[in-house]
């Protein structure tokens, strides 16, 4: 009959005592990761023969566990997204997801403590990649046939990383250069968008205000007065990012002599003696993003400057709609970043003796990121070919913006949760993302407003008061 092994016991003053676990790999793996053997045999010395064989085959195994463990790479792209788009688009994805990790990622807890967008390598950095060319085209008369798609996947890659660096692009390369593409004579878009593809000229766009932010709709309070040739704007504007470093700032106010809302071009708006801008601080999330309070006080804009189509609300409804899956991607970065933050970290903490990752509570929670992921990555991939094909709607764009930021803010709490302690540390990067989510669930719409909007559409009944 076969017998188990047990530890070999040793005399002593008479009473047989247990020896110290044999030093095996296994054993000296487990001491390399902090384990003290003497104070093992301590606690081993007071076991009956029984309990001290389950606890030494119990230790044996987990010091094989660390040896003989190998941790897969983390993979935020589990249904493989990358093998439905083309290798062009592919390659702009990891010249970004390279630059990010590398130029960005070292500085950007730094700036973001410190309320300060990293122009001196943002701004390079996005010229070298020429990011706008594959979206606008050469002509800049409309977006490339993929440009919604390949915009999506190139925020997703920033966000990924930072999404006040999305934001940045966002406002810059979505916002302001939509606002002249739809809006602009054909004056003004060959003035102004060449300038912006190439990152030689900042924009901003100024619509929230102080008073007024859900119901901006029907609520814009800064006004435009026609004089002459000019026009005299007075107001407030909140909220405003990039505005305290902008070359241009796209503001839309009332015209007082028609009630109806249009767009104004304020060029090198430092100059501009009816323009100045304070910098927002005190902010928890996208502190990386230069938010600023604009007023406006009898700031004289030609006529040359206002933006010869826009003539209602109507026009600022279309832009906002054509960024709003912008936002969206915004939040499959973020999501997926954190994920695959989360992952790296769980599968390399040790905790008694063998990876957090090999805990079935860890193990759920990052499944349950996981499939959040790869749900919003198929829905807003979906949205952005809706969009390039001219098919997508005000509220399956509002959809994607409802579902992507409730479902990021899942993902953020489940990384900072995981993390422990170490999750609060901007050292790791998942406080950020859990910080900068907040914003994304308000910003461009709130989930309030975006659901009001898709009901509308399913219903066929509008619940907005």
């Amino acid at each position: 009959m076969e017998t188990t092994d047990r530890p070999q016991s040793h005399a002593g003053d008479g009473a047989d005592e247990p020896a110290a676990p044999p030093m095996s790999e296994a054993w000296t793996a487990l001491q390399g990761k902090g384990l003290d053997l003497d104070r093992l045999a301590d606690a081993l010395g007071g076991m009956d023969a029984k309990t001290l064989a389950a606890a030494t085959k119990a230790l044996e195994r987990a010091g094989a566990d660390v040896t003989g463990y190998r941790a897969p790479p983390p993979n935020g792209d589990y249904y493989d997204i990358e093998g439905l788009i083309t290798e062009a688009q592919w390659k702009k994805m990891a010249e970004v997801r390279e630059f990010m990790e590398t130029e960005v990622e070292p500085v950007i807890n730094e700036a973001w403590l410190g309320d300060r967008t990293p122009l001196d390598v943002l701004v390079p950095g996005f010229k070298k990649l020429d990011l706008l060319d594959v979206i606008y085209g050469e002509d800049l008369e409309t977006r490339e046939p993929n440009g919604s798609v390949m915009e999506g996947l190139i925020t997703m890659e920033i966000a990924r990383v930072d999404v006040s660096t999305a934001t940045f692009f966002g406002v810059h390369s979505g916002l302001a250069m939509q606002s002249v593409l739809v809006c602009g004579s054909e004056e003004q878009k060959a003035e102004w968008l060449p300038k912006m593809r190439d990152w030689s000229v900042i924009g901003a766009f100024g619509l929230t205000e102080p008073h007024v932010g859900s119901a901006i709709s029907g609520g814009v309070t800064t006004t435009a007065r026609r004089e002459g040739d000019a026009w005299v704007l007075n107001g407030e504007k909140k909220w405003i990012g990039n505005s305290t470093f902008a070359d241009m700032v796209v503001i839309w106010a009332r015209d007082e002599a028609d009630n109806q809302v249009k767009g104004f071009i304020i060029r090198d708006p430092q100059d501009n003696p009816g323009y100045t801008v304070e910098k927002i601080r005190g902010k928890v999330a996208l502190r990386a993003v230069e938010n600023g309070q604009i007023t406006l006080t009898d700031c004289e804009v030609p006529e040359s400057d206002r933006l010869q189509k826009a003539e209602s609300f109507k026009q600022v409804a279309e832009v906002l709609k054509l960024t709003r899956a912008g936002v969206a991607w915004q939040a499959v970065g973020c999501a997926m970043g954190a994920y695959e933050k989360s992952q790296r970290y769980a599968t390399t903490r040790m905790q008694f003796g063998k990876p957090i990752a090999s805990f079935q509570l860890i193990q759920e929670k990052l499944v349950h990121m996981l499939g959040n992921v790869t749900a919003l990555q198929t829905m807003c991939l979906r949205l952005s070919q809706l969009q390039d094909a001219g098919q997508m709607s005000d509220a399956q764009a509002s959809l994607a913006k409802v579902f992507t930021a409730a479902r990021c803010r899942d993902v953020v709490a489940l990384a900072r949760d995981l993390h422990g302690g170490n999750g609060i540390l901007l050292e790791n990067h998942v406080a950020r993302y859990f910080c900068d989510t907040e914003a994304i669930y308000s910003y461009e719409g709130t989930n309030e407003i975006n659901s009001l909007i898709v009901g509308r559409a399913v219903t066929g009944l509008s619940a907005f008061v």
